[in-house]
């Protein structure tokens, strides 16, 4: 559970904080509308770095004020330095916004005066304890040890030699440059991602997470197994949406866990498919997560370029749960929900119009007008017009105080935890480090992509386990995704490599937050749950080397090689599915060996050559002949 799940004590201090916040958030979203839509006040917007640094000092603020140090029997004093820290982020940032336009004129990002140098200083320490509140401790000392690094680099052996800077000149390239602080990541979240984060938590206030649940419901309850089913339409639809994994699985997860239980799934089961689909939600378009959008800037393509090539594979992954639950459940002869549980038709449309209009406007003015930055505002437009106008929805969207407040402290968390990674990304830039590490690497591989990738992979899951997947995705876009691209593997196919390995810590043990939320909710074994959700899952581990491997998979290429990658890969999917869960379609269950036959015919099917296609199909074929002649058939 993250730090904005725990519901605030009613002290005098909180109540003041709560309104505060509340405040600052109206700030922050208004200005960022300025700033955003020219048709809103067109000659009242600030130059860019300005409008930057007010939003910076606004979310800090936040930060400070919603994410104490420490939450437990707080004395006064804790109290009074969080409110010190936020006014002082707010002064400092302020201050910079007044004087941006001097601060590129005089370039004071290479040499600044003794009191900008001050407040530089102070914004460095505040970005350092702003992720240490929203991430956790290790993702600050990584954020202060590559922050300060620039001090010594000149003295570092190898490829860690870089440009060494004194104290005053670094703070001044973090708080003052346009790499560091309020570089890419920032940039990214105050020009594009903010509209989308308040879609996302008007989406969920609203009840879009009960649309869903009752859309699937209607769509797949009656079938084999359908709670499964059910919850992974749902979580998968939400998840597109709404970009996080953990408010993801709390707010389907409370409804399909128990359902699941219900039908008779195990609680670790049933805990599993809730953690993967719910993971598997940051990667499905149209929405995915903050990382995609980074994506985006980093790679200098349209968003609509990332949603295109993040189709085929998560609808793969997803192919993949959906035909593991119903093994499953054909396994343990499993049917589907009570026809109690399932709402009318007319209910789910009842339900759906506010939803369904909301999201065709987005993917329009997303996909078809191009216009990124304000599809969400528009989207966002629709749903609270029309949850006015509709008296279901009314008294929801009526509850303003709860939306400005969420969506405040869902914004501080992000822009907290980036304008920290932000500090990374420029001491590797400033010092040239970046750029030399990526050449290093490549040659260490000695031309071997597959080591390459290896090594991509493991520093993907590692970094994954300790920081949020826009900071693991970050720091090694600016590290390793040059490198692949430098061995001749495809760009965008090596971006989506290193977002899909830095997601599967969510559902890997020993870390496995997902699968922990999720165990949590079903009042299962956490460890038990995170092997089944890595078990569940493991199309995720496997996918991001054969779509690097063959682009195809991410619909780069001509039609027809697309065509039949996604054929082939389609094949192996269902292969794998069966292997995986002992149960073979038309023929029932199979045992140890033959699973393991299945599942290598599985990744022989999957691997980008005809030659290893054919054996594939030809090695599956023959084990289903060979079961069916020993056994009647099954559905």
């Amino acid at each position: 559970m993250t730090t904005a799940d725990i519901t605030p004590p009613q002290s005098p201090m909180m109540r003041l904080s709560r309104i505060v916040v509340i405040v600052l958030s109206v700030a922050g979203i208004a200005m960022t509308m300025l700033q955003t839509l020219p048709i809103i006040a067109p000659g009242m917007r600030p130059i860019t770095s300005a409008f930057y640094y007010a939003l910076l000092g606004i979310f800090l603020a936040v930060v400070f004020l919603r994410f104490p140090a420490d939450r437990n029997d707080r004395p006064l004093w804790l109290w009074l330095a969080d409110w010190a820290m936020a006014i002082l982020a707010l002064v400092v940032c302020l201050y910079f916004a007044t004087v941006a336009r001097k601060i590129m004129t005089a370039g004071w990002s290479f040499s600044a005066p003794f009191w900008p140098t001050v407040g530089a200083s102070i914004l460095f320490v505040l970005s350092i304890e702003a992720v240490r509140r929203c991430a956790g401790l290790l993702l600050a000392l990584v954020c202060a040890t590559f922050g300060l690094y620039p001090l010594i680099a000149d003295s570092m052996p190898g490829v860690l030699w870089g440009n060494q800077f004194n104290w005053s000149g670094l703070v001044a390239a973090h708080a003052m440059g346009t790499e560091s602080i309020i570089g890419i990541p920032f940039r990214v979240v105050a020009d594009l991602l903010i509209g989308y984060i308040i879609f996302g938590v008007v989406l969920a206030l609203l009840g879009g997470g009960e649309f869903f649940m009752a859309l699937a419901l209607k769509l797949l309850g009656r079938t084999r197994g359908g709670p499964a089913k059910v919850a992974i339409v749902a979580s998968s639809l939400f998840g597109s949406l709404s970009g996080s994994v953990v408010s993801n699985i709390i707010t389907t997860g409370t409804f399909t866990i128990p359902s699941m239980k219900k039908a008779g799934y195990s609680p670790h089961y049933a805990s599993a498919v809730e953690a993967c689909a719910s993971t598997g939600g940051t990667l499905m378009p149209p929405i995915m997560g903050a990382a995609a959008f980074l994506m985006a800037t980093f790679l200098a393509v349209p968003y609509g370029d990332v949603i295109a090539a993040a189709i085929i594979p998560s609808l793969l992954f997803y192919a993949a749960l959906l035909l593991q639950a119903d093994c499953y459940a054909a396994s343990k002869d499993l049917q589907g929900a009570d026809e109690s549980e399932i709402p009318s038709g007319r209910s789910v449309l009842r339900q759906s119009w506010i939803f369904v209009l909301a999201l065709a406007v987005l993917i329009y003015v997303l996909l078809v007008l191009r216009l990124e930055s304000y599809a969400p505002w528009y989207a966002t437009g629709i749903m609270i017009v029309g949850a006015l106008i509709d008296p279901l929805y009314r008294p929801r969207v009526l509850a303003v105080a709860k939306i400005v407040e969420d969506s405040g402290i869902a914004l501080a968390q992000l822009i907290g935890i980036l304008a920290g990674v932000g500090l990374v990304v420029g001491a590797l830039s400033i010092t040239g480090v970046g750029s030399a590490f990526a050449r290093e690497l490549v040659q260490y591989a000695n031309g071997n992509v597959y080591l390459l990738l290896f090594y991509g992979a493991l520093t993907s899951f590692v970094l994954g386990m300790g920081m949020t997947v826009s900071a693991c995705y970050v720091f090694l876009a600016i590290i390793l995704a040059p490198a692949l691209v430098q061995a001749g593997l495809n760009p965008m196919a090596s971006h989506l490599y290193i977002l899909y390995w830095g997601m599967l810590s969510y559902i890997t043990p020993p870390v496995a937050l997902a699968a922990i939320t999720a165990a949590s909710v079903g009042k299962a074994d956490a460890m038990k749950t995170g092997f089944t959700a890595m078990r569940l899952g493991l199309i995720l581990f496997i996918l991001p080397v054969f779509f690097v491997l063959e682009p195809a998979l991410i619909g780069q290429g001509d039609a027809l090689h697309v065509a039949q990658a996604v054929l082939t890969a389609g094949f192996s999917v269902l292969l794998l599915s069966a292997g995986l869960s002992g149960w073979l379609y038309f023929s029932g269950r199979i045992n140890m060996a033959e699973r393991g036959v299945v599942i290598v015919a599985a990744l022989l099917s999957l691997y980008p050559e005809p030659v290893t296609d054919l054996i594939g199909v030809t090695v599956a074929v023959a084990l289903f002949a060979l079961h069916r002649f020993r056994r009647p058939a099954t559905a």
